[in-house]
């Protein structure tokens, strides 16, 4: 009866330590944002800028990191000082919005199943290139039809793309001096 308890009181935490690894491995739901919600590279309010916006969420982080834009959002998961056990990247579905300028709260899509359009004229909130995602196909290829681009895969779009030279951060710039262009301008 005695190892019996032994065995027993030595099973149960392996047991219990094998259903918080499955906890753990559930992809949480989207957040809703608030004016709370500040950007990780950018320090600022994330509703202060318009277009898209995206949050990540990994198992060695307590609360999910916020951006300014979707090509910051992706950058975090290809920078190798990132965490890299990402349960989930959510970014704003810009076909269920009406409005650039408010991308919309809660109109989240896992980014690994988003469309983005990329290249086109349109600038993220902070003046750079963006990649502008979307849940249908349709409304992609319209925005493509209104301002230029082309759609990719989440894993489709291009390093460089993402994680642009000094010289293209430069233009970048500049461009946000001038006015960021938004859709259909």
């Amino acid at each position: 009866m005695r190892r019996r308890t032994i065995l027993l009181a030595l099973l149960v935490p392996l047991a219990l330590a094998g259903c918080n690894d499955k906890q753990a491995a559930k992809a949480p739901l989207p957040h809703r944002m608030t004016a709370e919600d500040v950007g990780h590279y950018c320090g600022m309010n994330v509703l202060e800028h318009p277009g898209p916006k995206g949050h990540i969420f990994a198992a060695s982080l307590i609360e999910p990191v916020w951006f300014s834009s979707v090509r910051d959002t992706i950058a975090f998961t290809m920078l190798p000082d990132e965490p890299k056990d990402i349960l989930a990247i959510y970014v704003s579905d810009m076909g269920k919005t009406p409005d650039w300028d408010k991308p919309g709260a809660d109109n989240w899509i896992e980014a690994r199943k988003a469309l983005f359009v990329i290249e086109s004229r349109v600038k993220s909130g902070m003046g750079g290139d963006e990649a502008v995602p979307f849940s249908d196909r349709a409304a992609a290829e319209k925005f493509v039809g209104d301002n230029g681009g082309r759609i990719v895969e989440f894993g489709q779009v291009p390093r460089d793309y993402v994680l642009a030279s000094v010289d293209r951060q430069g233009a970048a710039s500049a461009d946000e001096e001038a006015g960021s262009r938004r859709p259909n301008d």
